[in-house]
């Protein structure tokens, strides 16, 4: 039985993993909250696949692996198969949009988070496992079978949590405090899974195939990056709800204002645009404002006699 080690370079590697979870979660919230009022219906669906992108890309497998910079094997080398290691990134981002969109097309129903959230949460525990099995080393791992299916269940009661906090969540507190919530799941369901796991050596010398871990690094910077600035761009793009409110608070008053002009006349200098003068009198022969012109000048004229008794 070989000795595993989950936090090699100490603390560090479990908060950048939980901050890169945080970090997805929030933009990715942010943009399914974008999209929930979007009515534009290409514009919705891009948002919701921004988000995937964000929650699954980001929040799950960029957690994952920089979680796993910090894993090693005592006495063995760790190397990644990459064509499983890409495998595990698409399952994230694909699983994660098909619970967002099970979710987010159509009004919001519970039914709809207690379908998706199931099959988001076991495709979820599924990528990591995905991403387990790229691991190779100097002989096999296996799972203990209790913790495996506790990771699975984490894995299930955080996504359905998160598909939940996407149709209820509003405002930026509450945004960044389902962010962290979402975090603390899903590096519970990590290292749950991680704990499971039990290696077997074979204390051979043959040459382990695939990469590093930090061969990673690179590109997953690099994916942070153009995740953040996209969504950034994209959220800036779409009005939050209280910029849409007050859009149309504004556009009201501009009416009401219009509204108004057009019917004091030109006693408060109104009419219709381009009048005067020269503008087309109304029907009847009256000049836009006439009737409430003779209005004031009656209203002036009994105030005159009242003073005069």
């Amino acid at each position: 039985m070989g000795q595993l080690h989950h936090f090699t370079y100490g603390a560090i590697t479990p908060i950048f993993a939980f901050a890169m979870s945080f970090l997805g979660s929030l933009l990715g919230l942010v943009s399914t909250a974008r999209a929930r009022i979007a009515t534009d219906a290409r514009r919705r669906a891009w948002l919701l696949v921004l988000a995937a992108w964000s929650i699954g890309g980001t929040g799950i497998w960029v957690m994952h692996f920089m979680a796993m910079v910090g894993f090693s094997v005592q006495d063995s080398p760790l190397r990644f198969d990459v064509p499983i290691t890409v495998a595990s990134f698409f399952i994230a981002v694909i699983t994660v949009g098909i619970g967002l969109f099970i979710v987010g097309l159509g009004k919001p129903k519970l039914w709809k988070v207690l379908v998706g959230g199931p099959i988001t949460g076991v495709s979820v525990a599924f990528m990591h496992y995905t991403g387990m099995k790229a691991m190779n080393v100097n002989g096999n791992f296996e799972y203990k079978t209790s913790l495996f299916i506790a990771s699975y269940a984490i894995a299930i009661v955080a996504a359905t949590v998160a598909l939940w906090f996407t149709i209820v969540v509003r405002g930026m507190i509450a945004t960044v405090a389902a962010a962290a919530v979402m975090g603390v799941a899903v590096c519970s369901m990590h290292y749950t899974g991680m704990y499971a796991m039990q290696v077997h050596l074979t204390h051979t010398t043959d040459t382990v195939p695939g990469v590093d871990v930090n061969w990673f690094l690179a590109p997953i910077v690099l994916f942070v990056l153009v995740v953040v600035i996209a969504l950034a761009s994209a959220v800036m793009a779409v009005p939050s709800e209280r910029e849409q409110a007050e859009a149309a608070a504004v556009r009201d008053k501009i009416a009401a204002g219009r509204a108004m002009r057009e019917d004091a006349g030109p006693i408060f200098g109104g009419g219709p645009i381009g009048g005067g003068a020269s503008a087309a009198p109304a029907q009847g022969g009256k000049a836009p404002g006439q009737g409430f012109a003779a209005r004031a000048a009656n209203g002036i004229a009994d105030a005159r006699r009242q003073r005069g008794r």
